[in-house]
């Protein structure tokens, strides 16, 4: 738990000189509404409030542990635990971001983000049924509108799409 703290009081200074390092990208005669700092200041406030909620959840694991008062040896089994099983984890979803990369030239930026939705939630041990495919095409379609059509950010086309 206390990592945690650590890692999101580290996370929350990165967001701070980020952002810090976006608000000096100068303006140009050229910026359109959004401007070349609207998405890095955007990816700033998201760390920060990632960062946050990783500190609150880390305070209240804290007083929980406090709480519960431990002991010393049971409080390591499960540090131990949960360290064994966190990097084949981290494996499997690195493996399907690679794939993502790798389809995303030939299918295109909406169907690559929708498979890779249907693949977190299969990787993560969801129910199959009819809600995971609706979720993937609904995720792929809205990040498509989100980022090609609201923001002007124009996505990766493929062979198919």
């Amino acid at each position: 738990m206390k990592q945690d703290l650590i890692g999101g009081l580290v996370l929350l200074v990165l967001a701070g000189g980020y952002f810090w390092s976006a608000e000096t990208i100068p303006n140009s005669m050229l910026d359109d509404a959004f401007g070349p700092r609207g998405l890095p200041v955007i990816l700033a406030g998201l760390l920060a409030v990632i960062a946050l909620a990783i500190v609150a959840k880390a305070l209240l694991g804290l007083r929980a542990a406090a709480g519960a008062k431990l002991a010393p040896a049971t409080a390591e089994a499960v540090e131990d635990g949960e360290h064994e099983s966190k990097l084949p984890r981290a494996l499997g979803f690195l493996a399907i971001c690679a794939a993502y990369v790798l389809a995303l030239p030939y299918l295109g930026y909406p169907l690559s983000i929708g498979l890779m939705i249907a693949a977190v939630a299969f990787y993560e041990g969801a129910e199959r049924n009819w809600k995971i495919p609706a979720t993937a095409i609904f995720g792929g379609v809205l990040f498509w509108l989100l980022f090609h059509q609201l923001l002007g950010v124009p996505q990766p086309a493929g062979l198919l799409f």
